[in-house]
């Protein structure tokens, strides 16, 4: 395979099978980023747990203290006066039959979509649309709810979803690579103290597995297992 000079050149800077805090990783991440867009902050943490068996699957929400640096596109399903609230508060859109229809049609130009309790009776039957884009409000992670316009104002101010895949990985985005590196490793602090007090109770052995801080073209580099405890003491 041809490696490109930004790549040897990156290569030359980094130490593949060296463990890196999470300061180290993000500092160096920052001053190899040489591409012309902002590179984002992706982190990629492998668990010990089973995602087949109900009380092992990982998943959830938190708040990154300094958002992801991505204008977060929302959709709201309610009628009304809760539609009304939702526009107010924030949301790009929100509506019933209108966006019902156009949802079927296979218009998802939306992040997220967030819907009242009353109206999954009606998006339920768009799962198989809305399911495999991830798009699917679930009320684990807050996106079904009566208060839509305190769940509009937090997924805009930074609160992402995770959840486990098939192979025990969770992926996720911690913010742009032109935040500073305090702020990049308070969000992936914040992050892993989550996944740390999610462990299930039923998960045996090493919970986590590896963890590795990578930028959008960067290399992935490999965090020290001891900040995920260190990171839960981080308030």
């Amino acid at each position: 395979m041809k490696v490109s000079k930004r790549i040897k050149a990156i290569n030359k800077n980094i130490d593949k099978e060296k463990e890196y805090s999470v300061e180290e990783a993000i500092k160096l991440l920052k001053d190899n980023s040489k591409v012309k867009f902002t590179e984002t902050l992706n982190c990629a943490i492998r668990l010990g747990v089973d995602p087949r068996h109900a009380d092992q699957m990982v998943r959830g929400t938190v708040s990154l203290p300094h958002g992801t640096g991505k204008k977060v596109s929302v959709l709201v399903i309610a009628r009304g006066a809760q539609a009304e609230e939702a526009l107010k508060a924030g949301a790009d859109y929100a509506g019933f039959e209108e966006y019902l229809e156009k949802i079927k049609s296979g218009w998802a130009e939306v992040d997220v979509i967030i819907a009242t309790p009353d109206s999954m009776g009606e998006l339920g039957k768009l799962g198989r649309v809305l399911g495999p884009k991830g798009l699917m409000p679930n009320p684990k992670s807050g996106t079904v709810t009566q208060d839509v316009a305190k769940a509009v104002n937090e997924v805009k101010a930074g609160k992402i979803e995770f959840r486990v895949e098939k192979a025990g990985i969770v992926h996720t985005a911690l913010g742009k690579l032109d935040f500073s590196v305090e702020q990049l490793s308070e969000n992936t602090r914040a992050f892993l103290k989550t996944i740390v007090k999610m462990k299930p109770s039923s998960a045996k052995g090493h919970y986590v597995k590896s963890l590795f801080l990578s930028s959008t073209m960067g290399p992935g580099l490999r965090i020290t297992k001891e900040e995920t405890a260190v990171s839960t003491k981080h308030e």
